[in-house]
């Protein structure tokens, strides 16, 4: 197994691998898993877990499945209610509070928004609360003549709540429906422009607005945004989701200049992804909705996948990553881009590359290649040629990737690319183990080792490190290969590279393979196979059942070994791997065994 430098992902796309992955992680755990708000069975289905562990699902509609023990939840009983209700407003009296919980249908949301609105508004009297809400619930019961009674109970909470907010609190309500998910106060005050979020803090008091006091981050109750995009114009709507497509596309430019500094801030990068994951990807998305239409959103389209070249490579699956490329191309060729144009080839090569697909990667460098020199983008022709390097070495055309790389190596350093410079060296390392020249390969290993560190490349590092244990495994010192393997693994999990990490598994098991322990070896293989299937790692995950079919065999299981080196034939033939050949070879001469 090579562990080549290339882009990967954190997460399956399809939904049958990522459902597999789950179940995996569950089997032989104890661990209660909570859906909220489900909308339908066919929602829950991928999250059934495996016995020994518990699905607890809330939902506002009726749903069946097999073994499903259904459990009603009724509302608050009404002294409950009122406990909750003067508990936060004590000075309203019992028979007020009956009354407004009776109007509130009983809903602790409801009860509690009545509550809040009641607490930090002492010039409402109660019973005049009171007479409100039973008149707005009867308007909206006209309104909504179909809806249940608990959606217009919480809604007319809402609405009495809302139209006692001062004008600015009230836009800036009506603004925090744009967020999908939870957002941070710096967000808020951005996209909202609420300065040193004044407003944020009456809906706090209000309770429209829920904080998470660990994560230091703010939400709004599902219903409470399905209220509050409901007052939003059309045009204030498209405007909103513009200002928070701009805002998180800064933030995933921040995410991957804390990478690029190395060191512990690659964890923090990457932290910073993953908390705004979901924000992220919703601006995004709207920018692609509307690059047609709007020039802002296409420009939007192109900054995207560049604003976070690094992090999406970590955390995107290729065929997710291919979708944000496709459509920064789009707007790049539409508005006549040619830099970004070439940016996206070369980003789109890599895609393929890490899904198998060697021969579309290289048209796609090509096209980078073509484009570079046209506009003369030197980083770009330099990183374009050290892809083609890669590609050809894949395919096994070992000389050809190293002229690539040499080429690569001359303008990185011209241009003063420390990081190229370091991937530059380690492929020419990985391209002279190839040619059995195990001490020049591991001279080039070194040099990019010292050039990671130095520049804080963790990804790098843990690459190089990786690479130094498959040489010293070539040289037959297999304990030292072992010690190289478990320290790359230590980076690769700590900043999320999965590939890198299916790739030290893979490692450690050849080496423990080595070593006569099969059975361990079979252990890391199989580690390895899941992520490889995971990230739709072909390579990989040809590898890593061609591996496990040898230590199957060592074992004596010659059918499983049949079976598995069948599987990885397949997927070596449909890649164009040169090492087919050699697992067609063995598999005729298992078979004339009998």
């Amino acid at each position: 197994m090579r562990a080549f430098v290339g882009v990967e992902a954190q997460l399956p796309e399809d939904l049958a691998t990522l459902t597999k992955l789950y179940r995996d992680c569950l089997t032989g755990q104890r661990v209660l898993v909570l859906l909220d708000n489900a909308a339908d069975a066919d929602q829950i289905r991928p999250f059934l877990v495996p016995g020994g562990c518990a699905l607890l699902v809330t939902s506002r509609e009726t749903i069946s499945l097999p073994k499903m023990k259904r459990i009603r939840l009724e509302e608050l009983p009404p002294d409950k209610a009122r406990e909750l209700l003067r508990e936060i407003a004590p000075r309203v009296t019992e028979a007020i509070a009956d009354q407004i919980c009776y109007l509130c249908g009983y809903l602790p949301l409801a009860v509690r928004a009545a509550a809040s609105l009641l607490d930090v508004t002492p010039d409402l009297e109660p019973a005049e609360y009171a007479a409100e809400l039973s008149d707005e619930r009867k308007r909206l019961e006209l309104k909504y003549a179909n809806a249940e009674g608990h959606e217009i109970s919480v809604e007319a909470s809402f609405n009495l709540s809302y139209t006692r907010l001062s004008e600015e609190s009230a836009r800036v309500f009506r603004s925090l429906s744009v967020f999908p998910a939870s957002f941070d106060a710096a967000a808020e005050e951005t996209i909202c422009q609420d300065a040193k979020h004044k407003c944020l803090s009456e809906l706090l008091r209000r309770n429209l607005v829920i904080f998470d006091e660990a994560e230091r981050r703010y939400r709004l109750h599902d219903l409470a945004r399905v209220f509050a995009n409901a007052q939003l114009s059309e045009d204030d709507r498209e405007d909103l989701k513009l200002y928070h497509a701009q805002h998180f596309c800064r933030v995933l430019a921040e995410a991957d200049d804390l990478y690029l500094k190395g060191g512990e801030q690659v964890v923090k990068g990457m932290a910073l992804f993953d908390r705004e994951r979901t924000n992220i990807e919703t601006g995004q998305a709207w920018a692609a909705s509307r690059s047609d239409a709007i020039p802002t959103a296409a420009e939007l389209c192109i900054k995207y996948p560049n604003a976070g070249v690094y992090v999406l490579s970590l955390r995107q699956h290729p065929r997710e990553r291919i979708g944000w490329l496709e459509m920064q191309l789009a707007a790049a060729r539409r508005l006549k881009r040619r830099e970004d144009e070439g940016v996206a080839l070369g980003n789109l090569g890599l895609a393929y590359a890490a899904l198998g697909e060697t021969r579309k990667a290289i048209e796609f460098y090509e096209q980078r290649i073509a484009i570079a020199r046209e506009i003369g983008d030197r980083r770009g022709e330099g990183n374009a040629l050290g892809n083609l390097g890669n590609a050809y070495l894949n395919l096994g055309e070992t000389r050809k990737a190293i002229e690539f790389y040499e080429q690569a190596l001359v303008i990185d350093r011209e241009i003063g690319d420390r990081r190229g410079e370091g991937a530059d060296l380690g492929n020419l390392g990985l391209a002279y183990a190839d040619l059995g020249e195990t001490h020049k390969a591991i001279e080039f290993y070194e040099q990019a080792l010292v050039i990671d560190r130095e520049i804080g490349d963790r990804r790098g590092e843990g690459a190089d490190l990786g690479n130094l244990g498959l040489a010293y495994a070539d040289l037959g010192e297999t304990h030292k290969a072992i010690e190289f393997y478990e320290q790359a693994l230590v980076i690769d999990r700590e900043i999320g590279d999965r590939r890198g990490e299916g790739a030290d598994l893979g490692n450690l098991g050849l080496a423990y393979a080595d070593l006569g322990e099969t059975r361990k070896a079979i252990e890391f293989y199989e580690q390895a196979l899941v992520i490889a299937r995971e990230i739709g790692d072909r390579r990989g995950e040809g590898t890593d059942l061609w591996n496990t079919a040898l230590a199957l065999d060592t074992l004596g299981d010659r059918e499983s070994a049949i079976v598995h080196a069948e599987a990885a034939l397949t997927i070596r033939e449909e890649i164009e791997d040169p090492r087919a050949a050699k697992v067609r070879e063995q598999l005729a001469e298992w078979r004339a065994e009998g």
